[in-house]
């Protein structure tokens, strides 16, 4: 396990207009998920190991919306997930 430790700040965005409502994201960091709510919040990572960020989207059976990225211990600034409008698809990842 890592000794040091530093905060990344993940801004989660929906779509204004989607045909789907009612969902909340779910976020899995180095294999461990949580559901989280939408907007900017901050994690704690490992600030000497690449981590693994995943997010998507369930619904009654159905998963959608996902991306992957993997943060490197030099990035820095906020990382911006944006879901799909339509409930299939993936949804993407950026780094600023």
């Amino acid at each position: 396990m890592p000794d040091e430790y530093r905060r990344i700040e993940l801004i989660l965005h929906r779509p204004r207009l989607a045909l789907w409502a009612g969902v909340r994201p779910t976020l899995v960091i180095g294999g461990h998920g949580q559901p989280t709510q939408w907007g900017a919040g901050t994690w704690q990572v490992s600030a000497s190991e690449p981590v693994e960020l995943r997010v998507f989207l369930f619904v009654r059976g159905w998963r959608f919306g996902e991306a992957v990225t993997t943060l490197a211990p030099a990035t820095t600034g906020p990382v911006i997930y944006r879901a799909p409008v339509l409930p299939f698809g993936a949804g993407r990842f950026t780094l600023t």
